[in-house]
């Protein structure tokens, strides 16, 4: 019988409440703000500029709704190209087959796990050399870790190509002091219940351009023109976020600065308990940035003994989750037929991550307790294999 059996489950990234959301929820119903409008959507999107620096923000249903509204405002369409980063979620680039364009993807580098500026490079100068520039560049920003927002960003202006800035993962994090998300043409932030700060289900688009905000809001709003009774002269969506779960975001938001805190303290533990063990390394935190940490990803070589689907065997065993780090999108069934860059001709950094790769439990509420149970977890399957001789 295992050790943990009778043990609670330990989930890889639950919601953790600040303990005010019902004064904002309690308030809407009070004052019967109920629709997908109100006074806690107006705060909660004045509160998130403030809070990353930006001139506006438009909340909406979800992370996916607003890459979606960024590519709609971009005016990407059939027969265009977009370039993503591959090592993702696939929210990252379904909105791109939404508007029946075509994704390519490129690959990660070791620095950072996220899009490689050398893979990007190759890409925009082939594009180039046949007339095909991408019409947006999407760059996640993975595990709350900021890609190398520099060189990304320069190429894409040397090319005039725009950015995206999927910082589902990372609201919280900086690059050399700015905060993430805020660096590209649009960024986008998700509230999904397992991330850093949630209202359960949604998202937000900032930019500093206040006429991008403004045809944001209107598409997002089902494109209802300016009349009386309801019409309509081009498409939108149903994406405006509920007042209520405004009011869940703005009490999450109050307490965003110690969640990223917390997180952090969560990696630290991981690297003090599992640093002495061969063949465990972990996702680096690029010079002059911050990472939210939002999840603790490691990954597993030959001189653990172990692969990495033994160890997330082995922690589930114990009750405890822990997953593989993204499927790259290049492998994805869906998009079989895509072109994809590689970080070099010899070097596929996102599938050897793939195939390598963990993310461990790292909940901003994780006790210590539980993270000891991951770690001698882990601990004892990769002492096993040495016993073994493995």
């Amino acid at each position: 019988m295992s050790q943990f059996e009778s043990s609670d489950r330990i989930y890889l990234s639950p919601p953790h409440m600040s303990g005010n959301e019902m004064k904002y929820v309690t308030e809407a119903f009070q004052t019967n703000w109920i629709a997908p409008l109100g006074p806690n959507v107006d705060a909660f999107e004045k509160e998130i500029a403030e809070k990353v620096g930006v001139n506006d923000a438009v909340a909406v249903s979800s992370g996916t709704a607003a890459i979606h509204l960024a590519l709609s405002l971009l005016g990407v369409g059939k027969g265009d190209k977009v370039f993503c980063s591959t090592l993702t979620f696939v929210a990252s680039a379904n909105p791109i087959l939404y508007q029946g364009a075509e994704p390519v993807f490129i690959d990660s580098e070791p620095d950072t796990w996220n899009m490689s500026p050398k893979a990007l490079q190759r890409a925009l100068q082939e594009s180039f050399a046949k007339g095909n520039l991408p019409k947006a560049v999407i760059v996640v920003n993975l595990y709350g870790q900021s890609a190398k927002m520099d060189e990304i960003v320069s190429l894409c202006n040397m090319y005039r190509v725009p950015v995206i800035e999927d910082a589902a993962e990372s609201l919280g994090s900086s690059y050399k002091g700015i905060p993430s998300g805020t660096f590209g043409i649009m960024g986008i932030y998700s509230f999904n219940g397992n991330k850093i700060i949630t209202t359960s289900g949604g998202g937000m688009l900032v930019t500093n351009n206040k006429e991008l905000a403004v045809k944001a809001r209107f598409l997002a709003a089902q494109a209802r023109d300016n009349a009386i009774h309801y019409q309509h002269s081009q498409m939108g969506y149903n994406y405006r976020l509920s007042n209520i779960l405004a009011g869940i975001g703005r009490s999450q938001l109050e307490v965003l600065d110690k969640r990223v805190l917390e997180r952090r303290e969560v990696f630290k533990r991981y690297v003090k308990g599992l640093h002495n063990i061969d063949g465990i390394s972990f996702m680096p935190e690029l010079t002059n940035s911050i990472s939210n940490r939002w999840l603790t990803a490691v990954l597993v070589s030959e001189e653990a003994g172990v692969t990495s689907s033994q160890v997330i065997t082995a922690l589930a065993q114990e009750n405890i989750e822990a997953r593989p780090v993204w499927k790259p999108l290049h492998l994805q069934p869906l998009f079989k037929n895509c072109k994809y860059f590689r970080h070099s001709e010899t070097i596929d950094v996102a599938t050897e991550f793939f195939q390598r790769g963990i993310c461990l439990p790292s909940g901003s509420n994780l006790t210590i307790e539980d993270q000891d149970r991951v770690i001698n977890c882990i601990k004892q399957i990769t002492n096993k294999s040495l016993v073994m001789g493995g």
